[in-house]
């Protein structure tokens, strides 16, 4: 393609296709280096990227014009908005993508990584394994630059070995285990839950000591049923709110 390039997708058959196509083209712009072009590749180049029909790539566009991500324009083509970042509530119907998509398009920094020994609040999700690796990393909101969340990222030993964490300052680390680690994720379980922040939190996120915030844990499994990664993510309570969509078979 001569314009920007989206990432590739593998399409679950049990979800939409246009909500699939729109989530993982939303993870691309969202994630896009900064001297990337604006230009989108026009709707049936996009379409036989994506392994879909025109109708469908019209579909998963119009979700992206609406949030503000792109503008279509007559003759021209489509163009990814300069500004773009992502907006919430966001629609989450269960796709890996989705979840890759929802921690896109805001500025990281690695804080740090090291090994430790399995926290005991863990241990229940790494049996048998004595240490993992954890990566800590604050978000901040691109306009302002105020601090959105912080998150803790426990990982297996061998996977960390071939990760670079200066992958994690431009990708979630949910895009870095499937695409470029190669793990094969078969699910994620998340939780969110209300909490009051503790010192490191309210420091982290310039919040009150003990003010709300919340707390998101999300296990990740790989094809074995291993559990590879286990995130935990301190969201300023002022600034997010969560949405899911159910939908009927």
């Amino acid at each position: 393609m001569t314009a920007f390039a989206p990432d590739s997708l593998v399409l679950n058959r049990k979800l939409p296709l246009w909500y699939q196509v729109s989530q993982s083209l939303r993870a691309s712009i969202l994630g896009r280096a900064p001297d990337a072009s604006l230009r989108l590749p026009t709707e049936e180049q996009l379409a036989a990227h994506y392994g879909v029909s025109v109708l469908t790539m019209r579909q998963a566009l119009k979700e992206l014009e609406e949030e503000g991500l792109i503008s279509r324009h007559r003759r021209r083509g489509t163009f990814i908005e300069p500004g773009a970042r992502r907006s919430t509530p966001r629609r989450l119907l269960g796709s890996i993508d989705a979840i890759v998509a929802q921690q896109s398009g805001e500025p990281t920094t690695v804080l740090g990584h090291g090994t430790e020994p399995v926290p005991g609040e863990l241990a229940e999700y790494f049996p048998g394994v004595p240490e993992v690796v954890t990566y800590r990393r604050l978000r901040v909101d691109g306009e302002s630059g105020e601090p959105t969340n912080w998150a803790e990222n426990a990982v297996l030993p061998e996977l960390a070995a071939v990760i670079d964490p200066a992958d994690l300052e431009r990708w979630p680390m949910t895009k870095v285990l499937r695409d470029v680690v190669g793990v094969r994720i078969s699910r994620i379980t998340d939780t969110v839950e209300a909490r009051l922040a503790d010192p490191e939190t309210a420091g982290l996120l310039r919040v009150p000591l003990l003010s709300p915030i919340l707390h998101y844990t999300g296990v990740t499994y790989d094809a074995d049923g291993r559990v590879v990664d286990v995130a935990r993510i301190r969201y300023r309570g002022d600034r997010f709110s969560f949405t899911v969509t159910v939908e009927a078979d």
